[in-house]
């Protein structure tokens, strides 16, 4: 009885590893054959996709063809950023019972309009950011808002096209703050000319040789106006499906020296879907007149920080760092073309 047991459970033993096999065997000749018939529709999946991106194309150009003049595309882009903490008891803080709100927008609205012979941009960014940080344990602590993030910048740019690439054109921009009376204090007004360079449909560039830096401030600020070349850079484009990327380089180069120069570089990412997502704002900015300003008006503080005393020329690195802020929030989209 034990014999024919053992017998049975050998040959029970040998079928399970035998069925195994050949399931084994069979799955890889399934995948033998669905890499095969992968490799057989790739090449044909890249021929379609090359043919749908002409006829997207063709279509772009026959409704460009049909558009009527004059063209106007109207919108406004933006962001907003809002966040609230709470700690009490939080003994791995030095302090532990505090609370913070954060709030952060962004708004840019723009204005083009396109003709045959001539085009004319108009755009602007508001910036602002506000922060509230208050220790609980501090009777006499600042529990206000402060200004976290403050700026706005207006451009206004007409050209007289001499190609479908080439424009001779004519620039104003003016950048200021707008909160803690600091409205046009400073405030930065370029006006010049020169040509404007569009090589693909959502990228402009700007570059005039001729251009004036006026510079405005009170008795308390120094600031010198000069004359230089202005170089702006705009593009925009959907970086992966849903996605978009807007950049904006405005730069100022001062033919007295790079002391009186400035740039200011803003990155917007989002994702809208029917104009609502989730973005990302990110701006840098140089601005050594700034930096000297800043440094000559510091208070002296427990830290023993105290006021610079020498030139702009000799202004130490630890001063004229760059700026930088960036917001993260909802998104929004509304626009309309005529």
């Amino acid at each position: 009885m034990n014999k024919k047991f053992t017998l049975l459970s050998l040959a029970l033993l040998f079928f399970c590893f035998a069925l195994q096999a050949q399931t084994v065997e069979e799955m890889q000749a399934q995948k033998a054959q669905k890499v095969q018939e992968l490799s057989t529709l790739e090449p044909q999946l890249k021929e379609l996709g090359g043919k749908v991106d002409a006829l997207k194309a063709e279509i772009d150009g026959l409704t460009d063809k049909l558009t009527p003049y004059p063209r106007w595309d109207v919108g406004v882009l933006g962001n907003i950023g809002f966040n609230i903490a709470n700690f009490n008891n939080w003994f791995s803080k030095s302090t532990p019972n505090t609370s913070a709100i954060t709030i952060g927008l962004t708004a840019n609205p723009y204005a083009n309009l396109q003709q045959k012979k001539y085009f004319w941009r108009n755009g602007a960014n508001l910036t602002l950011g506000w922060q509230k940080f208050n220790d609980k344990d501090v009777s006499d602590d600042n529990s206000d808002f402060q200004v976290a993030a403050d700026a706005f910048n207006i451009t206004s740019l007409f050209g007289y096209k001499l190609s479908e690439k080439i424009a001779i054109s004519t620039l104003g921009e003016y950048r200021t703050s707008v909160l803690e009376g600091k409205f046009n204090n400073p405030g930065y007004l370029d006006l010049g000319a020169g040509a404007t360079w569009t090589p693909i449909t959502d990228l402009v560039v700007v570059i005039h040789p001729l251009n004036y830096n006026f510079v405005f401030s009170d008795s308390g600020f120094d600031y010198e106006s000069s004359l230089g070349c202005k170089v702006v850079a705009d593009y925009t484009r959907s970086i992966v499906k849903g996605i978009s990327w807007k950049s904006n380089l405005s730069a100022f180069l001062s033919y007295k020296g790079t002391d009186l120069s400035n740039w200011t570089w803003v990155n917007s990412f989002s994702t809208a879907v029917k104009g609502i997502g989730i973005g990302l704002d990110i701006g840098l900015r140089g601005n050594k007149q700034e930096a000297f300003n800043y440094a000559t008006n510091l208070p002296i503080d427990a830290d023993k920080n105290e006021p610079y005393k020498g030139t702009l020329a000799d202004l130490p690195g630890k001063y004229s760092k760059i700026q930088t802020y960036w917001i993260l929030g909802l998104s929004y989209a509304i626009s309309t073309k005529k």
